[in-house]
């Protein structure tokens, strides 16, 4: 029977540590959504509870002059978000699936109220986070909103434009 040579004992045993080392990154990784996940929860939590008593909802709110159903409807609207924002994070919506869902809550009134109130609140953010950049694209689908609201009585396609109907 060959006895391995030392090179070769070195390299099997690099090769182990290196699969070893990938292994324990992908717990660390998946440790660290789950955490973020349990986290988000206790926010959801809280926010729910908000929801539930206008004390509370007074005491989670950040946004001044608004009736306690408005508080009520922000907050919620504030959940929605954060739902969006976690589904992408852990992987269960990609980009485009995220922005395609932020584009659906945009034709919503209150959603678009929400959006519009707390612009302040994101200009907080670190510009290459995650919900800075996603802000952004919120803005420029906010934009598309109100230029859609504007021309909600055009009737017909454009001159230039061909017609698919």
């Amino acid at each position: 029977m060959a006895v391995p040579d030392q090179e070769e004992l070195l390299r099997g045993l690099t090769q182990a540590l290196t699969l070893l080392g990938e292994g324990m990154a992908a717990v660390a990784q998946e440790l660290r959504l789950a955490n973020e996940i349990r986290m988000h929860g206790f926010f959801v939590g809280q926010l729910d509870h908000a929801i539930g008593d206008p004390v509370l909802a007074a005491a989670l709110s950040t946004l001044d002059g608004l009736s306690v159903d408005q508080q009520r409807q922000m907050l919620f609207a504030n959940r929605e978000y954060g739902l969006l924002l976690l589904a992408h994070r852990v992987g269960v919506a990609d980009r485009s699936e995220l922005l395609g869902h932020l584009k659906v809550l945009s034709k919503n009134s209150l959603f678009a109220e929400y959006w519009r109130l707390t612009s302040e609140h994101r200009q907080e953010l670190p510009p290459d986070s995650l919900e800075a950049r996603t802000g952004r694209a919120v803005d420029a689908i906010m934009e598309e909103r109100l230029d859609d609201l504007e021309g909600w009585w055009v009737v017909g396609p454009d001159s230039g434009a061909p017609s698919d109907c």
